[in-house]
């Protein structure tokens, strides 16, 4: 299913309309503040690993990443938070980070990798916050990467549509995305590491 949702004001009908599809085990494609995601319910293992096989990811060695609503819903998931990347996070969310914290004991089993890390985003794009405020908890979200040679990540939602349609359950059109990925920030150490340079500004 294609769904035009207003990225301004996101119609509440249509984001539970989503919200249902992710409760009844969907996979969803959707806009971020940086390129389209791909994501389904943390807490729904067979979706989690329908989006690992569609992204060809090994989950016990990929650093998988959730969407939060807020900080406060970060520190739920997170095993510490020390009060400088508090400060951080507070700084650059919402925004096109992702950031790197030791993960809790309230995260899933399947994102544990070795390094028992989890890539944390808040997004600032309302569509998507306002899927997590929705359903409870957080998404998954991973990068939705094109075979093209010139663009690395899909920007199109009809093309996306058309691309996807017969692998997910719903295709967000939430307008054109962009083509560079978030900023990784590894927090997990005294000193934050930058991981992977992207949309977000990095000073370090």
């Amino acid at each position: 299913m294609l769904l035009r949702i207003n990225s301004e004001n996101p119609e509440g009908r249509k984001i539970r309309q989503v919200v249902e599809s992710l409760e009844s085990g969907g996979v969803i494609i959707y806009p971020t503040d940086t390129v389209y995601g791909l994501g389904c319910d943390i807490y729904d293992q067979k979706a989690v690993e329908k989006i690992c096989r569609l992204r060809d990811l090994d989950p016990k060695k990929a650093m998988l990443s959730i969407v939060c609503k807020d900080i406060s819903q970060v520190s739920e998931f997170a095993s510490q938070i020390e009060n400088t990347t508090f400060k951080l996070m507070r700084r650059l969310l919402p925004g096109p980070y992702t950031i790197v914290l030791k993960a809790g004991s309230s995260v899933p089993k399947l994102f544990k990798n070795r390094k028992r890390t989890i890539g944390i985003r808040i997004p600032d794009n309302r569509i998507v916050l306002d899927i997590v405020e929705t359903l409870g908890h957080p998404i998954l979200t991973t990068s939705l990467k094109s075979d093209d040679e010139i663009l690395e990540y899909f920007t199109d939602p009809i093309d996306i549509y058309e691309d996807f349609k017969k692998l997910v359950d719903v295709v967000i059109d939430g307008g054109v995305g962009g083509n560079v990925p978030s900023t990784v920030i590894d927090c997990t150490e005294d000193i934050p590491a930058l991981l992977r340079a992207g949309a977000g500004e990095w000073e370090g």
